[in-house]
């Protein structure tokens, strides 16, 4: 029996194309959600699926546990090892004993710690180094990104071109990031971010970028998107947080990684293009300036 939260993920990624839809749906959640779902009742899960209860109990009974709380228990005993919040910091816990708007942004505060302590855990050195060597091998490397990710690919192509020319925004109009990538081939590769619910149009660039035989890393709080969609480094992201959208506190922390290890891979040239960003930016006014006072006549 297997008897991990770490096995039974393995599992599930192995077998999901087997799975009728309504299961599928359930081993997803699972490998994207493994600590709610460790956490959560099963009727509080199933709403999250959006199925019955009925079909955890079958993918339970299909994987060899006896019912749903027998799956869930692996899960629940990782949680033990699996808190992002032992470091006890003086300041949360001064808000904590406060008035309730100071408890609620120590609630607040601690979840994006947590987050972004999880991403950056998340972010191997190994999947670094090859996601480092992709974009620099590369003749180019797009980025793409839609909605509200859009802004985190913007950031990142805006600061990490002076890392490294060849870095691409896409789409660079109104239209298709395809529109972008029609003439891109094994020699380029693509930097795609999308996080639930995923990006339709994220997807399909992914698919053709594949079909060109391009490279591709994914940053995203999953790295089962969608079926088909296998990339070549994944990034695996928290996004959880206290309100209705997602938090980009983490995405951000990765990104913020790799622009450092472009900038350190890039050494004096990469610094002399900075050099020369800031004095075109200065030279043209791009920043404000407090205007200088009047000279005054001496008597």
């Amino acid at each position: 029996m297997t008897n991990t939260s770490i096995q039974l993920v393995k599992l599930l990624r192995r077998n999901i194309d087997q799975f009728p839809p309504q299961l599928q749906t359930a081993a997803k959640y699972i490998i994207d959600h493994p600590a709610d779902f460790g956490i959560d009742p099963i009727r509080v899960t199933a709403e999250k699926i959006g199925a019955s209860s009925n079909v955890l109990v079958r993918l339970a009974q299909r994987l060899g546990f006896d019912g749903f709380d027998a799956l869930r228990q692996p899960f629940r005993q990782a949680l033990v090892t699996d808190k992002e919040d032992s470091l006890q910091q003086d300041w949360l816990a001064g808000m904590r004993s406060a008035d309730q708007l100071s408890q609620t942004q120590a609630s607040l505060a601690q979840n994006e710690l947590n987050v972004v302590t999880r991403s950056l855990r998340l972010m191997d050195p190994k999947k670094i180094r090859q996601a480092t060597d992709f974009i620099l091998g590369a003749r180019r490397c797009f980025i793409t990104a839609t909605r509200a990710s859009h802004a985190l690919a913007y950031y990142f192509h805006y600061v990490g071109r002076m890392a490294h020319p060849d870095l691409h925004l896409i789409p660079r109009h109104m239209g298709s990031a395809i529109d972008d990538l029609l003439d891109a081939d094994k020699n380029d590769c693509l930097l795609a971010m999308t996080v639930h619910p995923h990006s339709a149009d994220t997807i399909r660039s992914m698919r053709f970028a594949r079909d060109k035989g391009m490279r591709i890393i994914l940053i995203s709080d999953s790295d089962l998107i969608a079926p088909g969609i296998k990339p070549d480094v994944t990034f695996q992201i928290s996004t959880r947080s206290m309100h209705h959208f997602s938090s980009f506190s983490g995405a951000m922390a990765v990104l913020e990684c790799l622009l450092g290890h472009l900038f350190a891979a890039g050494g004096d040239a990469a610094r002399q293009r900075v050099e020369d960003y800031e004095k075109a930016r200065e030279d043209t006014n791009a920043y404000w300036q407090p205007s200088k006072l009047p000279k005054l006549r001496r008597p």
